[in-house]
């Protein structure tokens, strides 16, 4: 089967059947994304504001890009290429012109940094944003479902790796530690040290936007 690729701008939208249009509402257009992934490093960590539900995450101001597309019977039947806006545990927000029905579970896949392995999962559509010329910003928000291979490890890593690693280095230079026999020791003694921080020290809580 031949895939149809039609370019917009620097987007991307590959149909292979007709069902991709079906799916999408009338939209004003694809917007201009750079063919290159690109991260601000490092990104901004904040408290979510956002919806309730997740509020307790934090999240990074993040522009990474973000391949995505809906599974069809014998291959994919829609696939974009979009930029994001922020991202955390949870979810993100992609910035994008053209719109899907709310509740339409996409596959994802984007990196973090350039080189990293890329975390892969299933999002749903969760809401919508339309700028209506107002100078707001137009795409959708995404719910992350599951991932796979354990990359959601390298999301986490985005919001506590640095503190992880300072923490674990400065730990693991007490007498404690050098006392123990061998170094998977050492690394339970470091994550328990690590939860122990977390549960009796809210001023300096790893997950907190620095």
């Amino acid at each position: 089967m031949q895939r149809k690729v039609a370019q917009k701008g620097s987007v991307t939208v590959a149909a292979v059947t007709e069902v991709a249009a079906k799916d999408m509402r009338p939209a004003l257009g694809v917007g201009a994304l750079s063919a290159r992934q690109t991260t601000v490093a490092p990104p901004l960590i904040e408290m979510n504001q956002g919806e309730a539900e997740h509020r307790q995450f934090p999240r990074a101001q993040l522009a990474t890009r973000f391949e995505v597309w809906v599974d069809g019977e014998g291959g994919p039947r829609f696939s974009a290429s979009l930029t994001s806006i922020n991202v955390s545990v949870s979810g993100a927000f992609l910035e994008s012109t053209f719109y899907l029905p709310l509740g339409t579970v996409l596959a994802v896949r984007f990196s973090l940094e350039p080189g990293a392995s890329p975390v892969l999962a299933r999002a749903e559509i969760v809401r919508e944003e339309r700028d209506n010329g107002a100078g707001g910003r137009s795409g959708f928000g995404i719910r992350f479902l599951d991932f796979s291979g354990q990359t959601e490890v390298a999301l986490a890593r985005l919001f506590v790796g640095m503190r992880l690693r300072a923490f674990a280095e400065e730990y693991l230079k007490s007498q404690r530690a050098r006392s123990l026999p061998n170094e998977l020791e050492r690394v339970v003694d470091v994550l328990a040290a690590w939860e122990l921080l977390k549960a009796t020290t809210s001023a300096a809580d790893p997950w907190q936007g620095g």
